[in-house]
């Protein structure tokens, strides 16, 4: 009980005296002020990594829509697939509905079949 007794004493002398408080918000300041600047750096470094991307996503994007036009401009002719087919793989023309579920189907022409309630 003794030894606690000293160190809450130590403890009340420290907080009373201004130049440990000074010296602590010192420190602070310090430590404070070195955080940020190491933060803002890596904000610098982030800010030009995210430039470069967007740069090499637009081209990217670019690119992409050349061999898409490039490939929509082909012949028909031979082994390649229909424009119609084509698009819909790429996401560039609405697929055509499905029958909601559960709705029977005529088989011969695939279209759903409506249903007579007696």
């Amino acid at each position: 009980m003794e030894y606690a007794n000293k160190v809450i004493g130590f403890v009340n002398k420290a907080a009373s005296n201004n130049t440990v408080i000074n010296s602590f918000l010192g420190f602070a300041f310090v430590a404070l002020s070195v955080r940020s600047f190491n933060q803002q750096k890596t904000i610098e470094t982030l800010e030009t990594q995210k430039e470069s991307l967007l740069k090499s996503n637009k081209a990217i994007k670019k690119t992409i829509w050349e061999w898409k036009q490039q490939l929509y401009a082909q012949p028909q002719g031979g082994f390649a697939l229909p424009v119609d087919k084509i698009k819909p793989i790429f996401g560039d023309a609405p697929t055509p509905a499905a029958p909601p579920a559960g709705s029977p189907v005529n088989i011969e022409s695939g279209s759903p079949q409506k249903k007579i309630l007696i």
